[in-house]
């Protein structure tokens, strides 16, 4: 398996969630369990190294201006995080991680 796609992308974890969906719509698989299934088919968030950043805001042909506006942060965050002074976590890193995988587009 790939490791820029996420665990829903894969196709046995995406057949046993569905599966696991249709028994616990029929009543066979309790609502923790099924909250188990849930969590395991979140793709996971990846920590980015400084010069991944860079190449994912060069990538898209954007400014750390406009980048940060896309990522709703400020331009010294991006800035920051490209020179290695700090790193992204939370909401960003989960931003990032989506237009690592999926492009700019997906958070426009």
């Amino acid at each position: 398996m790939a490791a820029t796609k996420s665990k829903m992308e894969g196709g046995i974890l995406a057949s046993v969630h569905k599966t696991a969906a249709g028994l616990h719509k029929a009543g066979i698989l309790d609502k923790e369990t099924m909250r188990e299934f849930d969590a395991l088919c979140v793709a996971p968030v990846e920590p980015l190294a400084p010069e991944e950043i860079r190449a994912l805001r060069e990538r898209e042909r954007v400014s750390q201006t406009v980048f940060a506006r896309y990522l709703n942060v400020r331009k010294d965050a991006v800035s920051k995080w490209e020179r290695g002074e700090k790193r992204p976590d939370g909401p960003s890193l989960k931003l990032l991680n989506l237009v690592k995988s999926k492009g700019l587009r997906a958070i426009a």
